[in-house]
């Protein structure tokens, strides 16, 4: 008779606990974390039914592990590959393995770094447009004011100018409707079946439809096109897969475009939202990266060329996304059973590393709370 390997799990955190404020977690999990990590440690579980297990970790180790040192027993949960296929298709964010490594390989030299340098010219043109119709000496909501010109640039870089501003609106509008209610999808699984009854699940799915037909119909509209743009379209149009030499079907283009729409714009506006309010509160620093970057327009002509060079610049970035992650959180499944860390977990568990969290770890950073910069 075969022995059961003996799994242990970090501390668990009951069941019920998570239940009873699963409405307030879902508005605001990360006060819910910090409370549990305070009072569980680094990593801490919930068991979900008789043999799932979820884990929640802010340990480097753990990071490390799913991410980096044993990956390929690591795949994107079924909350990337099942939640959000439902609404964004299978790109590059919600498929796994060969499949995503086929794709990864065939879109990969799109994004070469030469053929980016021709993009930066539309994503400047589309920040200077933008910077005239701001306001002026008075206080703003700023994350407004960055999603929409994340929003932008993100369209222009995909599709030049050759997207009217009323269809852009609209997509606009579809995309940020479906991202509200994936959120309340994922965080609350226990409701599915109410989100199903209520209409809501279909709903979403047929404003997802929508979306499909305003890019397919870009798409077509730029295949008759005999004008060259040099935008992310052509590029990707131009793909071509190493084994037969065919390009992208036009499901998997809707697909793909719809994840860099996703994927691209929200987390890029909340960097620039809290990096704004960070330099806000910080004029000084905000006073050093204006200094660099006059100084670098006067050396240099070519965008593409000043921004290597902006070192202090980048610095506040990564301080501002250590404090406030735009991807706060990430999960994986394990394929197969694995030791991690200190214990010894059964495949299918579900691993969450909360970035934020880790990012703000005291046993990895002094004065975890502080913008510094320089660190």
């Amino acid at each position: 008779m075969a022995i059961k390997p003996k799994y242990t799990y970090p501390p668990r955190l009951p069941l019920l606990r998570f239940f009873k404020n699963a409405e307030a977690i879902r508005k605001n999990p990360i006060p819910f974390h910090r409370e549990f990590f305070e009072k569980y440690g680094d990593s801490f579980s919930v068991k979900l039914g008789r043999t799932k297990h979820l884990i929640l970790s802010r340990d480097k180790e753990v990071a490390q592990h799913i991410l980096k040192k044993n990956h390929k027993n690591y795949y994107k949960s079924k909350i990337q590959t099942n939640y959000l296929s439902k609404y964004l298709g299978f790109g590059l964010l919600t498929i796994n393995g060969d499949h995503w490594l086929k794709q990864r390989r065939l879109i990969q030299p799109a994004f070469h770094k030469e053929k980016m340098h021709g993009l930066i010219r539309l994503m400047q043109q589309t920040i200077e447009s933008e910077l005239t119709v701001l306001p002026v000496n008075k206080q703003v909501d700023v994350y407004p004011i960055m999603n929409h010109l994340a929003f932008k640039i993100v369209a222009n870089s995909l599709f030049d100018l050759s997207i009217d501003e009323a269809t852009l609106t609209r997509l606009q509008q579809i995309i940020e409707k479906i991202q509200y209610f994936l959120v309340k999808e994922v965080r609350l699984p226990h409701k599915g079946w109410w989100f199903k009854a209520s209409g809501q699940i279909a709903k979403h799915k047929t404003l997802a439809l929508e979306s499909r037909e305003i890019i397919k119909k870009i798409i077509e509209q730029r295949k008759q096109s005999d004008i060259q743009y040099d935008d992310l379209l052509d590029l990707l149009l131009a793909t071509r897969y190493e084994e037969s030499g065919e390009p992208m079907s036009m499901r998997q283009l809707i697909d793909e475009i719809t994840i860099l729409f996703v994927a691209g714009h929200e987390t890029t506006a909340n960097a620039l939202s809290f990096t704004s309010y960070l330099l806000a509160k910080h004029p000084e620093k905000a006073e050093k990266i204006y200094a660099e970057v006059i100084e670098l327009s006067e050396e240099l002509d070519e965008p593409a060329a000043r921004l290597p060079k902006m070192e202090y610049t980048k610095a506040c970035i990564e301080e501002s996304m250590r404090l406030f992650p735009p991807a706060w959180i990430t999960d994986r499944e394990n394929i197969e059973d694995d030791t991690m860390a200190d214990f010894y977990i059964k495949s299918d568990t579900l691993v969450g590393v909360s970035f934020y969290e880790l990012h703000r770890n005291p046993a990895y950073w002094e004065h975890p709370d502080e913008f510094i910069p320089e660190r």
